[in-house]
């Protein structure tokens, strides 16, 4: 039979299948609507299925064939993991980098990579190409299905340190990349007043997962070196957990959209972002509930200079742009636009972003995420004790107050207020 069906090559192949076919609909997409971080994902899950791939054709018969099929498993460079650690890095920083690009550079992450496939290559091409194509040599092992330098290869301990330096740079990356999201995080909140779409928990879930799962593989990978050799029905599970972490990295992946424009994170501009440097004066708990909208606020064109530390001469400025802020978000109410960033606040106040951030966090002593949900929970907070919107839903509320989602109102009413909108609405 071309495919022995099993309880072993029966599991894995749904995912073997998902992941090829969710390669393939990300990488039209990318096509189609640009985006770059589709063509990455791609690329993860189809190492991913290739992985997976290799046990699966083994159980399904492929190594005990003894055909073409068989030569195939033995030179088909199926478990390239060595570039699955900066794949999944160079997805994040596409994902939250809306114009990143490959640059040159950057390849030096995959030179372990293309140096394990050349490495295959360079063995097909004298066991296949010269010995048996060439000299019309019988292949010599496992009944004329694997060459000598393939035979040879296979006596050395050369497998074993590719998988142990391919685990270890996945679980480096894999780090890397977990560090680099946590500072994405601080980006978030300095930046956007929405953040539920583009907070992407689902890719911190995998990378934990990726962890993890580095660390049993390396756990079989020990056992199986040093301590007790492992059957390959043992060693299944391994597989298994693969095609756990493909199907969950496919389905997340396909449902994220690509409608963020508006992110440019960068590592390490972010990490040295501005952070408060003076006690915040905090005038924001003294503000009334928000008052009509006025559009008769005529912002001056004062472009300050951003300073490394707050100077003392520097204060009263600071203080002006603190009371001239907080007066916007008074008659202006900004905060009712759902999507409302960093970069639109600054052209409404015509200042730059660098030294809006500091007014928000050093004046108001909190960022700009927290700073405008501020504001968008008094305004539902008004709206909920106020009878006259009694009938209003809690959506309703929410939508009406700037936020654009009940699950994201809950939650961020709750952090500011200890509270939820559905106990504050019973007090009135």
């Amino acid at each position: 039979m071309f495919f022995t069906f099993n309880v072993y090559s029966g599991v894995l192949l749904p995912f073997f299948v998902q992941g090829v076919v969710v390669a393939g609909v990300l990488a039209v997409r990318s096509q189609r609507e640009d985006a770059g971080a589709d063509k990455w994902l791609a690329l993860l899950l189809l190492l991913h299925a290739l992985r997976l791939a290799q046990w699966m054709l083994g159980f399904a018969g492929w190594y005990d064939s003894h055909d073409a099929r068989t030569v195939f498993m033995f030179y088909f460079p199926f478990s390239n993991w060595l570039a699955v650690g900066p794949v999944l890095y160079f997805y994040f920083r596409s994902l939250t980098n809306q114009e990143f690009h490959l640059r040159r550079q950057h390849w030096r992450h995959f030179v372990p990579a293309l140096a394990w496939v050349g490495w295959r290559l360079v063995v097909f091409v004298y066991d296949v190409g010269w010995w048996h194509g060439m000299q019309q040599r019988a292949l010599p092992a496992h009944y004329g299905t694997k060459g000598p330098l393939a035979f040879w290869a296979d006596q050395q301990p050369i497998g074993y340190w590719v998988d142990a330096v391919a685990y270890l740079l996945v679980l480096a990356y894999a780090v890397r990349t977990l560090q680099a999201y946590r500072v994405y995080a601080h980006y978030l909140n300095d930046n956007f007043s929405d953040t539920a779409q583009i907070r992407f928990r689902w890719l911190r879930n995998v990378l934990v997962a990726v962890v993890i799962g580095t660390l049993v593989m390396l756990g079989f990978g020990f056992i199986n070196t040093w301590l007790l050799p492992l059957s390959y029905y043992q060693a299944w599970y391994d597989y298994l957990f693969t095609g756990l972490l493909l199907y969950y990295l496919s389905i997340a992946g396909l449902l994220t959209g690509h409608r963020l424009a508006g992110l440019h994170f960068q590592p390490k501009e972010a990490a040295e972002s501005l952070v408060p440097t003076v006690e915040a004066a905090t005038t924001l708990a003294q503000l009334p509930s928000a008052s009509p909208l006025t559009t008769n606020a005529a912002p001056d064109l004062v472009l300050p200079v951003v300073a490394a530390e707050v100077q003392p001469e520097n204060s009263a400025e600071l203080e002006r742009w603190t009371q001239r802020l907080l007066r916007h978000m008074e008659t202006q109410r900004p905060y009712l636009a759902s999507e409302l960033t960093l970069g639109e606040l600054a052209a409404q106040l015509r200042t730059n972003t660098s030294w809006l951030s500091r007014v928000i966090n050093t004046g108001c002593g909190q960022n700009f995420n927290d700073f405008i949900n501020e504001f968008r929970v008094r305004e539902a907070e008004r709206r909920l004790l106020d009878p006259h919107y009694r009938h209003y839903t809690l959506l309703a509320v929410a939508l009406e107050a700037g936020f654009n989602s009940k699950s994201t109102f809950n939650r961020v009413f709750k952090k500011l207020r200890g509270l939820t909108p559905s106990q504050v609405g019973r007090q009135g």
